[in-house]
């Protein structure tokens, strides 16, 4: 077996004990990740030349056979093996196309009260039924960036579900985040737990608040991009490499300059437009009742569903 072949970071050419230990402490703790890499990230992150790191992603690539070409067939095949987790409404489900999927990110963005974070909570729950009950029997990571997450609700969910409490919350890994760095470093650890535990749902409420908050004017635009867009293809690759599934909540923002239609518009540019799979817009209508429609979809129709928020969570 060549070194290449044998598939661990220190073996791979120019890479030492202490390269390797930098390139971990930075997230990049795999192969296919360094593979993944720019040559400007890989310098930063472990403080290289820039032949170095791109011999260094040379050799990933080569090692991870990222650049192989398969057959349309072959992802037809991958594509029937992405698991899907109830929201607990079978419209809200439908209009999904059988629930929220692994392999991908699934957006929901509206206001305040529109049912982001209670939807976030119950995919939580709902991740840890059976398959017979359309859950995947695995783990969740919630990641907090505005102190939304709220064990209590996991507890009146668990009980609306017939599952027990004290054992669903148990199987949720709850990190609070405090800054955008903090929250893209916590995206990168996330894959240790992944990898050690049966994690099947990783999300992030709200995935733009802190970006919002530290990067103001047009002068800090570019950067706050350019980090956020680190941030999505760092949740993309561990969605994709690990089969699960990545949800992520958004804000809005007023649209001052339309008349006509709804004025307000999804916080994160072009950026969170193009990198999220799934795009839902949630917004509020009379009593507990919510409004979802599908905003952008690779395979879904734009379509709407209604779903109410209960005490025990999502229902019809």
């Amino acid at each position: 077996m060549s070194e290449v072949t044998k598939k661990t970071i220190e073996n791979l050419p120019g890479v030492g004990e202490a390269t390797a230990e930098k390139l971990r402490e930075a997230g990049y703790r795999t192969i296919e990740s360094i593979a993944a890499a720019t040559v400007a990230e890989l310098r930063e992150a472990a403080e290289l030349g820039e032949a170095q790191a791109k011999k260094i992603i040379a050799a990933a690539r080569e090692a991870a056979d990222f650049c192989s070409f398969v057959t349309a067939d072959k992802v037809m095949e991958k594509r029937q093996k992405v698991g899907l987790i109830t929201t607990g409404s079978a419209s809200l489900d439908d209009l999904l196309g059988g629930g929220v999927e692994t392999q991908a990110v699934t957006e929901a963005f509206g206001e305040f009260g529109s049912g982001k974070t209670q939807l976030a909570h119950q995919l939580c729950v709902n991740v840890q039924l059976p398959r017979e009950q359309k859950g995947l029997e695995g783990k969740a990571i919630f990641i907090d960036t505005e102190n939304t997450f709220r064990p209590e609700r996991i507890r009146d969910m668990s009980l609306g579900v017939g599952l027990d409490p004290v054992k669903v919350l148990q199987n949720i890994y709850y990190v609070r985040s405090y800054n955008t760095d903090q929250q893209i470093l916590i995206a990168e650890k996330a894959e240790e737990v992944v990898e050690r535990e049966n994690i099947r749902l990783i999300v992030v409420d709200s995935i733009t608040a802190q970006f919002r908050a530290e990067f103001t004017g047009r002068e800090t635009l570019a950067l706050r991009q350019q980090k956020l867009n680190r941030h999505l293809m760092t949740l993309h690759r561990i969605a994709d490499l690990h089969d699960l599934a990545v949800f992520v909540t958004n804000q809005v923002q007023a649209r001052p300059d339309i008349f006509f239609g709804d004025p307000t518009k999804p916080i994160g540019g072009h950026i969170l437009a193009h990198s999220a799979t799934t795009r839902i817009y949630l917004r509020k209508s009379k009593e507990q009742r919510r409004i979802a429609r599908i905003f952008d979809s690779p395979n879904l129709p734009e379509r709407e569903a209604v779903f109410r928020i209960t005490e025990q969570g999502i229902k019809d």
